[in-house]
């Protein structure tokens, strides 16, 4: 794998003067698919080829901040409120923050599917405003209980046209039910603990048009957040500069807080497994190799604190091809990892030396 240096234009490795006194204070990873690795013996390794615990890794190229996922009742029993609790006392034991990313599923929610939890599929939406309530405030107390409470929480996963479909989907513009949803979830949080900020995630960071509409749509219904969250994705969102400027947009127009909740870039288009890669292609100026991931990691980076982003989290940097590790929390042990070629850690589990995250 190379390792040799890429070029990069140099408005994206310097902020601008207007900018330059910003920094990224939430220099994040969600490593949620890292417990299960872990569970079954994978072995993680620094740059000089030591083994060490992963979060020890990630903490040493830059990161203060973890995103764990929760899902309700997945068949798998992985990402769920017991492993969650698990895990946080490892990341906080580290000196770590912590964001928990409820997707309010048992299942991936993203902006193609927000699937009911099984316990709630029969529930309409003054019940699923309950539901939320409820689950959010136990997940969150039951975490503080024991001594990890959360620093942040997404009140949903990627809710483009909304969360809980399909009561909470947002429909001929009529943004109602997911006000409602939100409005739970968010009062909920600070029900259980007032400084934990409250972020609202869509992968809406290659649209400025489709960003505007939703977080408009929700606060002409009196949804409050603390944080505004965008996925970002060169290879599905555009160039930087386009992320750059929703990411300026968003924190003018609503007066927020801005992180980029998820990012991630391949270091090859070869395939670990027999699951097909999710990702096969890369962006312009940025080759498929280890110096490439690294080069538009930190461009990604550059970009977003520039436009005035307080944060950015790499989306699974763990999550290598590891046999039983699967993407399907239905069938965890036979299926495969589609994005082995995404992570920062090759397939021998070495990290790749270019990734570092910078305030």
């Amino acid at each position: 794998m190379l390792l040799a240096a890429v070029a990069l234009p140099a408005a994206l490795l310097t902020p601008t003067n207007a900018s330059a006194a910003n920094s990224l204070t939430m220099l994040g990873a969600d490593v949620s698919s890292a417990q299960r690795a872990i569970d079954l013996g994978a072995k993680y390794y620094d740059a000089n080829g030591v083994a060490k615990d992963p979060l020890d890794i990630l903490k040493g190229a830059g990161v203060n901040y973890v995103r764990l996922r929760i899902w309700n009742n997945p068949a798998s029993g992985y990402n769920n409120k017991a492993k969650v609790l698990a895990y946080a006392k490892q990341v906080k034991a580290k000196g770590l923050k912590l964001l928990i990313d409820f997707h309010y599923s048992d299942t991936w929610a993203d902006p193609g599917k927000q699937y009911k939890p099984a316990a709630w599929a029969s529930h309409g939406i003054s019940t699923l405003q309950t539901d939320v309530y409820n689950y959010t405030y136990d997940v969150c107390n039951s975490l503080k209980s024991q001594g990890t409470t959360p620093d942040s929480v997404q009140i949903g996963n990627e809710i483009n046209v909304g969360m809980l479909w399909d009561d909470g989907k947002v429909v001929n513009n009529n943004f109602t039910n997911l006000a409602l949803l939100l409005k739970s979830g968010y009062n909920a949080t600070k029900a259980c603990n007032s400084s934990t900020q409250v972020i609202i995630h869509t992968a809406d960071a290659d649209s400025d048009s489709n960003a505007r509409w939703f977080y408009d749509g929700i606060k002409a219904q009196g949804v409050n957040w603390d944080i505004t969250g965008l996925s970002y994705y060169c290879m599905w969102h555009g160039a930087p500069a386009n992320m750059g400027s929703v990411v300026s947009d968003m924190k003018s127009r609503y007066g927020k807080d801005v992180i980029i909740a998820e990012t991630a870039y391949p270091f090859t288009t070869s395939d670990a497994d027999g699951t097909a890669n999710s990702v096969t292609s890369g962006c312009t100026g940025y080759p498929l190799t280890w110096a490439g991931q690294g080069a538009e990691f930190t461009a990604v980076q550059n970009t977003a604190r520039s436009a005035g982003a307080i944060g950015v989290f790499y989306w699974e940097p763990t999550w290598y091809a590891v046999t039983g590790n699967g993407w399907d929390p239905a069938n965890i042990s036979g299926s495969g990892d589609g994005w082995d070629n995404m992570a920062i850690f090759n397939w021998t589990g070495q990290v790749n030396p270019n990734v570092k995250w910078t305030p």
